[in-house]
């Protein structure tokens, strides 16, 4: 078989369909089209979507997403911020009343001491004295437990004596032994009573 006829398909005076000559696809054809010089890609690709045609190295487009992508990150950090401020204050504030609630507690046998005194007999300088401190202690959120009379309630009274009562089923206070304090609503020390009932 000579190439000719290897080319061909093995039959001579024919000429394969794949391969340029007379017979081929490529007859008639000089070289490959010249490009059209005002051919754009992305036009084309842009006005298939739909979108205008903007070049991706626009340098306005840019920076107006560097501005966007800058205004972002610094919302997130301003956002950020404000909530750190919120816990710090908070943190401070819950720092402060822990500390004046400690301080007040300190001051609870002062205040047991000028009770007893009281009772004892103590003079005007004393119930001055008292009222003077009590008056301070009240402003800034101090209570006292000592109302005898009231019912028992075993969240603000620490019952350490009993006496009988009338047998209706409920138990009061029948005597204040100590007084006992709230600081602005919580229960520092529960006032210790006599319970009856």
């Amino acid at each position: 078989m000579t190439s000719s006829e290897f080319a061909s398909g093995g039959e001579p005076g024919t000429e394969s369909p794949g391969w340029p000559g007379p017979g081929g696809p490529q007859a008639g054809r000089s070289g490959p089209e010249p490009a059209d010089p005002g051919f754009v890609a992305s036009e084309v690709f842009a006005e298939e979507e739909g979108v205008p045609p903007v070049a991706a190295t626009d340098p306005l487009a840019l920076t107006a997403k560097e501005r966007d992508d800058y205004r972002e990150a610094l919302q997130r950090l301003q956002a950020d911020f404000e909530n750190y401020k919120k816990r710090v204050a908070k943190q401070s504030e819950e720092l402060r009343e822990r500390a004046a609630e400690a301080l007040v507690e300190k001051l609870l046998p002062v205040l047991d001491t000028v009770d007893l005194a009281l009772s004892h007999g103590g003079g005007e300088d004393v119930k001055q004295l008292s009222a003077a401190l009590l008056a301070i202690l009240e402003k800034e959120g101090l209570e006292r437990i000592d109302n005898a009379g009231e019912m028992f309630d075993p969240n603000h009274h620490d019952a350490v004596a009993h006496e009988p009562g009338d047998g209706d089923g409920g138990q009061e206070v029948a005597e204040v032994m100590r007084a006992g304090y709230r600081w602005r609503g919580r229960v520092l020390r529960p006032a210790m009573v006599k319970v009856r009932g």
